[in-house]
Parts: C-alpha cells; structure tokens; sequence
C-alpha cells in the first residue's frame, strides 16, 4: 500500500527543510512506498509556503497554502483530503516521532484501520522529555479526556498517525474541530464509524519550541471536548 506523508506546518521555515530531508532518506528504507509529502502551510508568516518547494529531495513534496491561520485540524483536513497514498501518516513538522517508526504504525494497520503513536505506553521510549510543568498539565489533561469522553487511550496527543486513507476520508468530511483538539474528534468519529485503532509506544523527542501555551491552550481543549462529548456521546469501543 503507498503512503502520503501529510505535515500541517504554521511558522516552519527554519526546520521543515531538515523534516523532509529525513523523510527523503528514510522513504528508499520504508516497508511501504512513500509516494508524496504534502506540506499544508496554515497561514505561516515567515516563508513556510516557500521552504518545501526550496528543499531539494527526489520525493513529490505538495503545498497546501492559504493565508489565514485556521489550526492545526484544518490544515490535516485539507491534507488528508487531498491526499492520493493508499495510508495517510500525519506527521508533526518538527518529527518530534522520527520518521522511522513508521514501521510499528504500518505492522499495527495490518490489523487495525487506524495506528496513533503514544508516549505513554512505554515511557522508556520519551527520550527527551517536557518540562516537569507542561508534561504534569498534558497528564491531566489525558485523565479528564478519558473520564469525559469514555477513551481508552493513553495518550491521543502524538502527532504522528497512520490510517487507511478511504477511512480518513470519511472521518474527516465530518469532522468540524479546527484546533488542538482535532485528535480527539477524530477518535470519536474513528469509533463512530467502527474503525479499529491501535495505540502503539513510540519514540519521541521533546521540541522546545512546542506552539501549544500551557497556560491558554488547554482550558480551551477541555471546552472543546466537553462540546464533543455532546455532540457524538461516548467513545464506541471496537478495537480487536
């Protein structure tokens, strides 16, 4: 099965270009054939829109650009739409999970539709963690996810997703959250829809130029899936 690579990228001009250049070493290794990058840039100030057709790589890297800032659930939407791969991978633009554990994803869609990368299953794999503060308020955060929606999963925050692309289609030409809440929704409506999804331990690396502010964001993220927990009900547990 191909594979497209969707990044959603706001203000990324300085680490987009070292982003692709992974992408483009590692796509000869991957089990799969990566057949396309597309950069979705939401609005950057800064170049974004140039960096990726400025980046020399034998992949077919697409950018998406428009100019106002519509959040991070937008831009993965219009990627995953667009996208022509056979299984998305939703990836963060600073690759804070390296491309090559794309393998775990891909072992786990062989049974499931859907395969999220998680730090907290196995945390010996967080190499460079958060600050004691933002990792505290994301654990939190998590417990209240879980308790308000009916979620098993442990951590739905990871950027870094594979699914088949006709079920990301379908979730995604419903989905309406625009922000940092999208994981969540997309969960929702993946149980909805009676997806299976697997959470798989991944590695990851803190990025210390994270866009989400502690103090702002997440109050903003619990009102949002409070809304959500409204509008779907609880999560429908179909996993095998």
């Amino acid at each position: 099965m191909t594979i497209s690579v969707v990044i959603p990228a706001y203000n990324e001009a300085r680490r987009l270009p070292e982003t692709l250049r992974k992408i483009d070493e590692y796509a000869p290794h991957s089990p799969r054939p990566i057949v396309e990058v597309i950069v979705v840039d939401d609005g950057s100030r800064d170049g974004t829109a140039f960096a990726a057709p400025a980046t020399h790589t034998s992949l077919r890297v697409r950018t998406i650009s428009y100019s106002r800032n519509s959040g991070k659930g937008y831009a993965i939407r219009r990627g995953v739409i667009e996208a022509k791969g056979e299984l998305i991978l939703i990836s963060d633009a600073d690759l804070s999970t390296p491309i090559t554990e794309l393998e775990k994803l891909l072992a786990a869609t062989a049974t499931h539709d859907i395969a999220i990368g998680s730090r907290a299953v196995d945390r010996s794999l967080v190499r460079v963690r958060q600050p004691w503060l933002r990792e505290r308020v994301g654990r939190v955060g998590n417990h209240l996810m879980r308790a308000i929606t009916g979620m098993p999963f442990r951590d739905t925050q990871c950027g870094f997703k594979l699914v088949r692309a006709d079920r990301a289609r379908e979730i995604f030409r419903v989905a309406v959250i625009d922000r940092f809440a999208w994981d969540v929704e997309f969960l929702l409506l993946a149980g909805i829809q009676g997806c299976t999804i697997a959470e798989v331990p991944v590695l990851w690396f803190n990025s210390p130029e994270s866009r989400v502010n502690i103090l702002r964001d997440p109050p903003k993220v619990l009102w949002d899936i409070t809304r959500l927990r409204l509008r779907y009900g609880k999560f429908r547990d179909v996993r095998r």
